[in-house]
């Protein structure tokens, strides 16, 4: 539908500054106003996905592109932008550096250099699935069979919404949220958002600033539903991305029940589960709760980017027990693979558990 809207306007644009200028209360659906409509030429060269790609700019996108044109450097460019809007660990290179010249990094066998199984090489499968059952506190093994690698956490919320979802209908998520997750599900997948507006203010129900409660999540999922857009998941941010809240047992119970109601998918992004400092905080995963309410719609996802300060190595896992899911992300494994040497590498830090 919105690839059909951008094709339609035949680059004059007033339409965009239409649909950005609706209040928020009439925009919680809406895919296009990540997009800067001025200046906007369709290009004869490209279809209506490729001027969509074209013009796709989100502001983290639009700041970073600044940055890498501007950036602050002490004494070359004291003037230049500084990036605080990429949340990317530069702190840790002395040691992962170190870790990853060790001689049991270069391992060369020659399975690494052949196509693997689309899902991941199995030694590597294993490997996430011992080290997700012992950080996630599983209360049984987490299964090989049951994880999928990929290059990134982007790509899996790219795979995830377009095997989940249709062109045109949309996940739900709460807002503020990680802006990149506009990019991943939309330009392949043609997926919308919908937002699950959070106060920064105390109201209502609400105990905290921006805190996300099932009655925040009904509402805009009937919301939604009133604009006639059917809606197939929920994405949950655990530990949330940008705001840092940690989810208890409590509300991540609340919120996968809301889901099984309705029969949404839950994408459980956990990407930052080894990251909180915060001793009076303690995290929760989903896969160390004791039942799932429908485990098969349940999909948590990992990366080493952030609790590795590695966002160089393109590296995302994802486990579900449902085959299905499981079966169609992989086929699009073809496109979103992890070169052989770079499994050997992540099996190896992935072994490393600071136990005597």
């Amino acid at each position: 539908q919105a690839l059909s809207e951008i094709e339609g306007m035949g680059g004059r644009g007033s339409n965009l500054q239409e649909m950005r200028a609706r209040p928020l209360a009439k925009r919680r659906v809406d895919m296009l106003s990540f997009c800067n409509p001025s200046g906007f030429q369709r290009s004869p060269y490209l279809s209506a996905r490729g001027n969509f790609a074209n013009i796709f700019q989100g502001s983290t996108e639009e700041g970073y592109k600044a940055y890498h044109a501007d950036k602050y450097d002490e004494d070359k460019n004291p003037n230049g932008i500084i990036n605080f809007g990429t949340s990317e660990n530069k702190l840790c290179f002395d040691l992962m550096s170190k870790r990853l010249t060790q001689a049991d990094m270069n391992l060369m066998d020659p399975s690494l250099l052949q196509y693997p199984d689309w899902k991941g090489h199995f030694f590597l499968r294993e490997e996430v699935a011992r080290f997700l059952t012992y950080y996630c506190k599983a209360p049984a093994p987490l299964k090989a069979e049951n994880v999928i690698v990929l290059n990134g956490c982007g790509s899996l919320f790219s795979a995830l919404a377009t095997v989940l979802c249709d062109p045109g209908e949309a996940v739900l998520i709460a807002t503020p949220f990680y802006g990149g997750i506009t990019q991943s599900i939309f330009l392949y997948g043609n997926v919308k958002l919908v937002y699950v507006y959070l106060d920064s203010k105390i109201t209502g129900t609400s105990t905290r600033p921006f805190q996300l409660t099932v009655e925040k999540l009904e509402k805009a999922l009937q919301d939604a539903r009133a604009e006639g857009v059917t809606v197939r998941a929920f994405i949950l941010l655990n530990p949330q991305n940008p705001l840092g809240d940690i989810y208890s047992l409590s509300e991540l119970r609340d919120y996968l029940e809301f889901a099984k109601r309705h029969e949404l998918h839950v994408i459980v992004d956990e990407i930052y589960m080894l990251s909180v400092f915060d001793e009076s905080a303690t995290f929760h995963s989903v896969l160390g709760m004791d039942r799932l309410p429908d485990p098969q719609r349940t999909h948590v996802m990992w990366g080493i980017t952030k609790d590795f300060a590695v966002s160089g190595i393109r590296f995302g896992t994802l486990y579900t027990e449902n085959q299905d899911v499981a079966n169609a992300v992989a086929s699009l494994c073809y496109f979103h693979g992890v070169c052989g040497p770079v499994q050997h590498q992540v099996a190896q830090l992935l072994r490393d558990r600071g136990e005597s």
